[in-house]
């Protein structure tokens, strides 16, 4: 059995969610079909032997992309004593998720689709009961009862880098299982909360559970489907998160109107529970899990402890932490591509999130709409991002139709940033639109209208700007997408706070135009991306390492596949000599 092979599910995106070691020598095969185990060596340390790359893949999954093939396929044998292949266990046929049927593979994403825009959609729905926690704890300024977002989008942040290395050491079922089951608990106690306060540290402890979802999610759907349908799996995925900031004031508005603020609470609770037994169902997909699961198994059976899986020895917990919490924030502020994008990206998720602030001022304070009806305003927003996750076939066709990189075959990452350049320009015009059309003097149906150009602008730059860090960073680009969500997070929780009081100084006109001309001006990031990327990333260090440390690679396994085959070209040689001399025998 080789020892490198492609691992279902494993490496974006993601990517299971894997960065995994790379051999520093393949020993000679000797005739008795033993193998030495390679030694692995970190690719982000030269320094140290033995310390693997952080396998923090999941969050690269969180925009929905696919991995380069080759690094997916990297796998090392993590032990110090000799082994014998035969002794490897691996998937029998029908066992890995990849081969679950249709059907199955089409339940389990729509239960991590469902459940991640229930938490997703937790932090939009507490703004339709903004008003109702203002009377009922006597609080006249608005930006402190704001600060709920705030705290809920740092808790999804912090979360995301903490227990998305749980699920690399223990499977993504047992991290399921416990962080719903906590989100689902944490909430109770925001919805029976007597001050604000409590409400605030809640959430945060809240959403760190609710992360789980966020975080690792995407790394199950990567788990069940293969290369050629990932980015389509993704897209059908991100139905929930996309449209969860849509859900849920759409969904808390009438809630709120009907039933008060505390109710906005338990129909998520309520959600979060039929996501609790969603996950329940759902099986583990995690590749390194099973595998390390059944060589343990057969160990027990045979009482024969040469039984081993290629994953048997995990990295320990804290080493990957303190690499998932450092190496992000090292490449945010070094790496050129992550500054400029990371900023880009936060300030487009910040104008988002201030727009869940902004309707309810617009809609119902100007003109006069109920809670319930102003919830249905965002219907514009979740109709453009529908659009953009609809056209994936499409979209996918026009990023092909640029010309291979020769290195790879493949259309550059930059191929991405065409649809980035498109999403730049709508995005500045849906909110124009809408500031100046946002007033009762104007039908309301068209600033309505104008959330269709913002969200399918918003969901795509989401989706193909994060894509592209993916492309261009492979085995570390969960790392860059990590400091991408930490920046993303305190923009999409700070920007909000400032609403009411921008637009009760500035006036909802020029409040939105302020922020359009804010998305105008960063136009050139996509475009000059676009045109000079290519020489961008070739002088990256990291990248360049990260190409080295892949040519190297590829050169030790062409070496072994060499030696594989003048190993098998001596047995045939001698097969056929101990023949012939058979033959002679018997004529004699």
């Amino acid at each position: 059995m080789p020892m490198q092979e492609k691992e279902p599910g494993v490496g974006s995106s993601t990517q299971s969610s894997q960065e995994t070691a790379v051999p520093e020598h393949l020993e000679e095969i000797d005739r008795t079909s033993t193998i030495s185990s390679a030694s692995t060596e970190s690719l982000s340390s030269q320094s140290s032997r033995g310390d693997v790359l952080s396998i923090h893949q999941t969050l690269s999954r969180n925009a929905g992309l696919e991995d380069d093939k080759a690094l997916s396929r990297l796998t090392s044998v993590a032990t110090n004593m000799t082994t014998d292949p035969a002794f490897e266990v691996d998937f029998e046929d029908g066992e890995s998720p990849q081969d679950w049927s249709m059907a199955k593979k089409g339940m389990v994403m729509g239960f991590m689709s469902f459940s991640t825009l229930v938490v997703v959609m937790y932090s939009t729905s507490y703004t339709s009961g903004i008003p109702g926690m203002m009377e009922t704890f006597g609080i006249t300024e608005k930006t402190l009862v704001v600060l709920g977002i705030t705290t809920y989008l740092a808790g999804l942040a912090l979360g995301s880098i903490l227990l998305a290395p749980l699920s690399e050491m223990y499977g993504r079922r047992p991290v399921y299982l416990i962080a719903v089951a906590m989100f689902v608990i944490l909430i109770i106690p925001a919805a029976l909360a007597e001050d604000l306060p409590s409400i605030l540290v809640v959430r945060f402890f809240g959403a760190i559970a609710g992360s789980a979802m966020i975080s690792n999610a995407p790394g199950t759907v990567a788990d069940i489907v293969s290369d050629d349908y990932r980015a389509l799996a993704f897209s059908i995925w991100s139905i929930g998160p996309m449209n969860g900031p849509v859900v849920g004031p759409l969904v808390g508005g009438f809630v709120f109107q009907y039933m008060g603020w505390r109710w906005t609470n338990w129909v998520v609770m309520i959600g979060s529970g039929v996501s609790f037994f969603m996950v329940l169902i759902v099986k583990e997909t995690y590749a390194p899990a099973l595998l390390r699961a059944k060589s343990a198994k057969k160990r027990k059976e045979t009482d024969d402890e040469r039984w081993y899986s290629r994953y048997d020895d995990k990295q320990k917990f804290w080493p990957m932490l303190r690499e998932n919490l450092t190496r992000p924030c090292s490449m945010a502020v070094k790496e050129p591509i992550c500054i400029f994008w990371n900023v880009y990206i936060a300030l487009v998720y910040g104008v988002m999130y201030l727009c869940f602030v902004s309707y309810p001022i617009v809609f119902s304070e100007l003109r006069g709409w109920s809670y319930g009806f102003t919830g249905l305003a965002y219907i514009g927003i979740g109709v453009g991002g529908m659009v953009t996750i609809c056209s994936e076939p499409l979209i996918r066709r026009m990023i092909n139709s640029h010309a291979p990189e020769p290195s790879t075959g493949k259309p550059p990452p930059e191929s991405m940033i065409s649809i980035v350049c498109i999403a730049a320009v709508a995005v500045p015009i849906g909110e124009l639109v809408f500031a100046w059309t946002c007033t009762p003097n104007v039908h309301w149906i068209v600033p309505i209208l104008s959330g269709i150009p913002f969200g399918a602008g918003n969901c795509a730059i989401f989706i193909y700007a994060s894509n592209y860090l993916v492309h261009s960073y492979g085995i570390y680009a969960a790392s860059a997408l990590a400091g991408n969500a930490v920046l993303r997070s305190a923009f999409g929780g700070a920007l909000p706070l400032a609403g009411p009081k921008m637009y009760e100084t500035l006036g909802p006109h020029w409040s939105g135009t302020m922020l359009g001309l804010i998305e105008f001006a960063m136009i050139p990031i996509p475009i000059i991306f676009y045109k000079y990327g290519h020489k961008i990333r070739a002088k990256s260090d990291l990248i360049r390492r990260m190409r080295e440390d892949q040519d190297k690679l590829d050169a030790k396994k062409r070496k072994a596949a060499e030696r594989e085959l003048r190993q098998k070209a001596r047995e045939q040689g001698e097969l056929a000599g101990g023949k012939s001399e058979k033959v002679r025998v018997q004529e004699v």
